[in-house]
């Protein structure tokens, strides 16, 4: 990811947060529509990693930082998508706790 990527992140991340700078309509489909587009860039940055490593690994001329920082993108993404789905599991079970 480039820097100038970021507030794309960002503003995808505010949107799942419900703090958006225009108020969206936070329906299930937009939500769900925002965490998919989340774990697509969770994919493609832990495969760009993958193949960085497999680059140096083969013995190609590959930048150190460039490799390092697309395993650090990687590895963020990775654990925004655990937290994500931590809290969505302790949601459900909150749900599930409630009487009716």
């Amino acid at each position: 990811m480039m820097i100038n990527e970021i507030p794309q992140v960002a503003k995808n991340l505010s949107v799942m947060s419900g703090e958006g700078e225009k108020k969206q309509n936070n329906s299930p489909l937009t939500l769900a529509q925002t965490f998919e587009k989340v774990f697509e860039n969770t994919e493609q940055n832990l495969q760009i990693a993958d193949q960085a490593v497999l680059k140096s690994n083969m013995g190609e001329n590959v930048d150190l930082h460039e490799m390092m920082i697309a395993m650090e993108k990687a590895d963020i993404s990775l654990r925004l998508m655990v937290q994500l789905r931590n809290k969505a599991i302790d949601a459900y079970h909150e749900i599930m706790r409630m009487q009716v």
